[in-house]
């Protein structure tokens, strides 16, 4: 047994619970990554590869989705979808495998490439602006090369725009989406984190997005980082606005209908002469 799974099963009594088609994993950890990405190795087998949302997952995004493990296995692989297992069919080269603590995983830019081509758009961004952060300088133009040289042409162009849009600036994966809705309605692209300076050239705030030129910004409202700050947060907003910035709020609700904010971002921008 390793990693809490055996692919033999219980005799005599149940010592775990079964993961996989010949799969058994210790109860305890049936719902870890990692064991349950190793159990769907082995209900493979061969050159499979963790990868997709699973690898990015592995790599530290954690706005990739957890309920499934998806692998990647070559066309000579008919494979059947099970439950909770994804199989993507194409062509990957062994040198683009590496190792993580002994599952085989596709590198990080292939991963994310994948993602960003064929993904929903939203997760897909999130995992790109995480993966910015936890990567090296440099990332960007790998995930950009594998784009741009994938064998399969779809999704091709969706995924230069959307790693266009990527910054690693987003602090949370509601930022991210609220910046792809901006682009998808389109509203001009604003800055992210930008600092407000005071006189002295001291950073005093810094703004989730920003239209800097009209001095317009929004600011989203994360349940958990805003919980017990409404007097906070209001003395902020009412400083910013003597400031001569025009603050929008939004929230979750504005991620499931952006109708709202959107049109309150063009009007502002309207009002500072700042076309939109």
């Amino acid at each position: 047994m390793a990693d809490g799974v055996d692919t033999r099963r219980a005799g005599g009594g149940e010592v775990g619970v079964r993961a996989a088609r010949g799969v058994l994993v210790s109860r305890e950890r049936r719902l870890d990554l990692r064991t349950r990405a190793a159990a769907a190795l082995l209900q493979v087998g061969g050159r499979a590869v963790l990868a997709s949302h699973t690898a990015a997952l592995l790599f530290g995004c954690t706005a990739a989705d957890a309920g499934e493990v998806h692998l990647l296995v070559g066309y000579d692989r008919p494979v059947r979808r099970a439950g909770g297992l994804v199989v993507h069919q194409g062509l990957f080269e062994e040198q683009d495998v590496v190792g993580l603590d002994g599952l085989r995983v596709h590198a990080f830019d292939c991963a994310i490439a994948e993602l960003l081509c064929r993904a929903s758009r939203r997760a897909a961004l999130a995992c790109a602006d995480q993966a910015i952060v936890l990567s090296e300088e440099g990332f960007r133009a790998e995930v950009l090369n594998r784009i741009l040289t994938r064998r399969d042409p779809r999704g091709r162009r969706r995924g230069e725009i959307l790693l266009l849009l990527a910054t690693g600036l987003a602090e949370s994966p509601a930022e991210s989406w609220l910046l792809l809705g901006f682009f998808d309605d389109g509203l001009p692209i604003p800055r992210q984190q930008w600092p407000v300076m005071d006189l002295e050239g001291r950073e005093r705030y810094r703004l989730d997005f920003a239209w800097d030129e009209a001095r317009v910004a929004v600011e989203y409202d994360g349940h958990a980082a805003h919980v017990d700050r409404a007097e906070a947060d209001a003395a902020r907003q009412a400083d910013l606005e003597r400031r001569g910035w025009i603050v929008l709020r939004a929230d979750a609700d504005d991620l499931r209908e952006p109708a709202r904010l959107h049109a309150e971002i063009r009007e502002a921008l309207r009002r500072r002469r700042f076309a939109a």
